[in-house]
């Protein structure tokens, strides 16, 4: 039975009820009153002030109902194809972090949660697709939760990746229904939880196959009485007695080793708040207003906030209107970059025809692919599935199926220029021709193409899997359409397309080469190379430039720095070491002796201010990434911004390199 039957509108005389702009409240013959949240405008349900103050009074109505004996219970869901609640309004976020507004406007919402905790009859909730942050809150102040058990429903606190965390009382709630090990986790990773797995730890009561059934299924909790358990004494132990300050510790310790605090302080306020409370839910959820407010109001918050929405922004240079379908991809080179495009692009479910010279150059990337699909599919059906989605393709028949056709070979332009004259005569019109150049300007490879306007670059990063950047690469041949189409199909496989204009190095490249060689040419003069690696940590990049030397590659760094006209040194430390074979991570040795994928790295020596030197470091990116806007490169300081984030790594709670710059931070 998919539906609880007939419902009886109890809102035509109401004024509360028939003036609702974002619930819905229907009462049906059994007393059970049906609540659905429906954000106007919207393509998801997000928690914003006009959304929660409607709520309270809807909450009201509900209570003055229950007291008069009208109400069975209630079930809390949502109207939306896309999920229940994405989380809270992040537009508002900026006017809401004023300390001034803040407190007052969570101890309503606190207060608000509360209440619905507190009603005497079941309040159930049934959960699809995204349950996020607030979404998720507003969930655990329910009695019971059922969501559907299939790959789109997605639950999690991702707060800590705005610099903040759970502000709405769910920090108490979920150690209280998870357990303080589960749920702290949960919130200091900002992971998304699987249904199932939010069912084991304790955040779900049950699960059901589909959408359909959470009516029938709420309907049964609430005739039944059904409430959530809360974690038992194995997992609360954890959260008492020097046990807790045992496992606060813990959690700091690993947390420290993947964010310093200075930088990140949102999840380390999180862990100290459990230190203080973690033993009482109640008090803990109470006690997290007073650390929320300082977080909100963080530069780190805020410039958080800020990559969040230029990432958002991204998906909107796709093609306008239905979007393309991308249903094959061929690719040429199956080398590291092109290996791992290949099976990205499997790992997003599409099929993939793999080409090289012969199978034992294309083998080791199948290898490399099938435990990307292990790590991150993990059931064998899946992993499975994926495996048969990529094609070995020696000779190249998957050209002339293919949607999207790319080049990932060696930097050498006649090779590319081969590769793109057979392609055409093969592929279908209709075919995207990619190239995943890193610095060669496409105007010289379409040279030998009929229709050199259909050459567009498509640069991924490497490692393909983690950084999100592809940069679409548009030449002085291009039409909007082309380029559109290329940002559609980064989109499509889940990357974050950012269109450069065709010059040398096009935009990550050409920032990030002065930076490496200015840092190389340091060591050359006899500086240390654990000094300035440590520095540029310290200032907030990922790894520092002497590392990110050998993990490019010393060749690869050597190919591009040369198509920049900014060849390294002759003579120098970098150039004896590529002569000698030695070029970093992928060889065993570089700047660095690297074992099992790790540098072994020697004491820095000591410094008076690690961040000023860091600094100092990052001005020739800096600087260049300026330039970058000026010359049109990239269309705004935005885009320059998003791109190197995503490119490089570069600080993401400084905002980006300009916007480090204009807060006087760079």
């Amino acid at each position: 039975m998919a539906d609880a039957g007939p419902k009886v509108a109890s809102g035509a005389k109401d004024p509360i009820l028939s003036n609702l702009k974002y619930w819905k409240f229907a009462v049906d013959f059994e007393q059970i009153g049906w609540l659905t949240i429906d954000t106007p405008d919207s393509p998801v349900n997000t928690l914003g002030t006009n959304t929660i103050l409607e709520l309270d009074k809807l909450v009201g109505r509900i209570e003055e109902m229950v007291a008069l004996n009208e109400l069975a219970g209630v079930a809390l869901l949502s109207d939306k194809p896309s999920g229940f609640i994405a989380g809270a309004d992040i537009s508002e976020f900026n006017q809401m972090s004023d300390p001034g507004i803040l407190p007052d406007a969570l101890r309503r919402t606190h207060a608000l949660f509360d209440r619905i905790e507190s009603l005497k009859v079941p309040f159930v909730c049934g959960i699809h697709g995204f349950a996020l942050g607030g979404g998720l809150e507003i969930a655990l102040a329910c009695h019971y939760r059922i969501a559907v058990n299939d790959p789109k429903t997605k639950i999690g606190f991702p707060e800590v990746k705005l610099g903040i965390f759970p502000g709405f009382g769910g920090t108490g709630r979920s150690v209280r229904q998870a357990g303080p090990v589960a749920a702290m986790q949960a919130m200091l990773t900002g992971r998304n939880l699987s249904a199932g797995a939010a069912r084991g730890m304790g955040l779900v009561d049950k699960l059901v196959r589909h959408k359909d059934q959470l009516r029938w299924e709420a309907r049964k909790a609430i005739l039944t009485g059904k409430r959530s358990k809360p974690a038992g004494w194995t997992k609360t132990i954890m959260a008492r007695g020097p046990l807790r300050n045992y496992v606060a510790n813990k959690m700091e310790a690993e947390t420290a080793k993947k964010v310093n605090r200075a930088h990140y302080p949102a999840p380390f306020s999180l862990i100290e708040l459990f230190r203080e409370k973690g033993d009482d839910p109640k008090a803990m959820r109470a006690a997290e207003i007073d650390r929320f407010v300082p977080l909100m109001a963080s530069d780190t918050s805020r410039n958080l906030r800020r990559v969040f929405f230029l990432s958002e922004g991204l998906k909107k240079q796709g093609v306008r209107g239905k979007k393309p379908s991308f249903g094959r991809v061929h690719v040429v080179g199956a080398g590291v970059m092109g290996g791992d495009i290949a099976a990205w692009c499997a790992y997003r479910g599409l099929e993939v025809t793999l080409q090289d010279l012969d199978m034992a150059r294309i083998q080791p990337a199948l290898d490399r692919a099938k435990k990307l699909f292990q790590r991150r599919l993990k059931k064998k059906t899946l992993v499975d599935a994926a495996v048969s989605r990529l094609i070995p393709d020696v000779e190249g028949s998957g050209i002339a199926r293919a949607d999207v056709i790319i080049e990932a070979v060696v930097e050498r332009l006649d090779i590319k220029q081969k590769i793109f004259s057979d392609a055409e005569k093969r592929a279908k019109p209709t075919a995207i021709l990619a190239t995943n150049t890193s610095s060669i300007e496409l105007e010289r490879i379409a040279e030998v193409l009929k229709d050199k306007s259909r050459l567009i670059g498509l640069h991924f990063f490497n490692p393909v899997a983690q950084l999100p950047l592809v940069e679409v690469i548009r030449s002085t041949l291009n039409n909007d359409e082309a380029i559109q189409m290329g940002a559609s199909f980064a989109l499509a496989i889940g990357k974050s397309p950012v269109v450069v204009k065709s010059v040398p190095g096009f935009l990550v490249n050409r920032v990030l080469m002065p930076y490496l060689l200015g840092a190389v040419q340091r060591v050359e003069q006899g500086e240390s190379a654990e000094l300035l690696d440590k520095a540029a940590v310290a200032f907030g990049m990922p790894m520092g430039p002497i590392e990110l030397m050998d993990v490019v590659g010393l060749d690869v760094a050597s190919s591009v720095a040369e198509e920049l006209g900014q060849p390294i040194r002759e003579g120098g430390k970098a150039a004896r070491l590529i002569a000698a074979g030695d070029l970093g991570r992928k060889t065993g040795q570089g700047f660095y002796r690297w074992v099992d994928g790790k540098p072994r790295k020697g004491q820095a020596p000591e410094h008076p201010d690690l961040v000023g030197l860091g600094r100092e470091l990052v001005q020739p990116l800096v600087n260049t990434c300026e330039s970058c806007v000026e010359e049109g490169v990239v269309a705004s300081a935005d885009l320059a911004d998003i791109g190197v984030i995503f490119g490089t790594g570069f600080a993401p709670f400084l905002g980006g390199p300009l916007q480090a710059r204009k807060d006087g931070k760079a």
